[in-house]
């Protein structure tokens, strides 16, 4: 999916588990397919999960990304994986690499999903759970989205040209120069920062769909409010989005700086995943054509 790649043959994978954790060595190992971006995953035995990062990782931001992960799945209220270990690189794969728990369930489907209530409220009660846990003198580390939309600028530009064949892109561009603008959190919150469908685990429960799981909590901590809403416009038509925006009391600047952070996020899922993760880059399209189907944000271009 991206240039520079690591590749990983799965009996090199399952030479490097056994030598790291020699009480996995006989653990029976399953490639799961991928629907991430940054990570290759195989599932060992029942309750674990290895995952190598395709780009690579310094083994101190695996150490970091641990902690996190235990931060997060004490302060869910829905599952979530922990850390069982990490491990060097090596030179069989030339990063460090992780063990986790694995959590059951089913990615999200932005449009099997798009009009579940259920759904709608378990977001609801994870989000106030994240925003509960203490800031303590935390800061936003600079990393990816969460800071400043106007942050944002280049890659932005660079996506919507080359997303003329996939949607509106001249309107697209009207609406992120309007809410590029917008002030940003006098403060911030915890955070996942990735609450995309495809960390968002669903189950069926008595005909309805609830959440069952959330992955990737390795980035939790502080961020701008408004950055975990985008889940509201990757997996919501409008009654949902206004189940989140009601259960969350989102004022008029949070929600369209959420809208602004989703935005930014799916205009470069379409181009980009097109050929290498078709699913990924379906969800792009999907989440900018509700943003700018949105009538609220309408009214602000035209």
């Amino acid at each position: 999916m991206h240039e520079g790649e690591l590749a990983l043959e799965t009996e090199v994978a399952a030479h490097l588990i056994a030598r790291r954790f020699p009480e996995l060595g006989g653990e029976t190992l399953r490639p799961v397919p991928m629907t991430g971006t940054v990570n290759r995953i195989i599932r060992v035995g029942d309750g674990l999960v290895a995952r190598f990062p395709l780009l690579g990782a310094a083994a101190h931001e695996l150490v970091r990304e641990a902690a996190a992960l235990e931060e997060f799945a004490a302060s869910s209220p829905f599952p979530a994986p922990r850390s069982y270990g990490t491990a060097s690189a090596s030179e069989e794969f030339d990063s460090a690499w992780a063990v986790q728990t694995w959590v059951e369930g089913d990615p999200a489907d932005p449009v099997l999903s798009s009009t579940s209530e259920t759904l709608a409220h378990d977001l609801v009660a994870l989000i106030r759970a994240l925003r509960a846990v203490d800031v303590r003198d935390r800061v936003f580390d600079g990393r990816g989205r969460g800071g400043d939309l106007g942050d944002h600028d280049e890659w932005v530009a660079t996506c919507l040209r080359r997303s003329a064949h996939l949607f509106d892109a001249a309107r697209a561009g009207r609406l992120w120069s309007v809410l590029r603008e917008l002030p940003s959190a006098s403060a911030p919150v915890m955070s996942h920062r990735d609450l995309t469908p495809f960390n968002l685990l669903v189950a069926e429960h008595e005909g309805d769909t609830r959440l069952a799981g959330v992955l990737d909590g390795g980035d939790f901590g502080p961020a701008d409010p408004a950055l975990d809403l985008v889940a509201a416009w990757h997996l919501f038509d409008a009654p949902g989005r206004h189940l989140l925006r009601e259960g969350l009391a989102v004022d008029d600047l949070e929600w369209r700086r959420g809208a602004g952070w989703a935005l930014q996020q799916a205009l470069g899922l379409g181009w980009y995943y097109a050929e290498s993760n078709p699913r990924m880059s379906a969800l792009g399209i999907s989440t900018v054509g509700r943003v700018l189907a949105d009538e609220g944000l309408s009214r602000l271009i035209d």
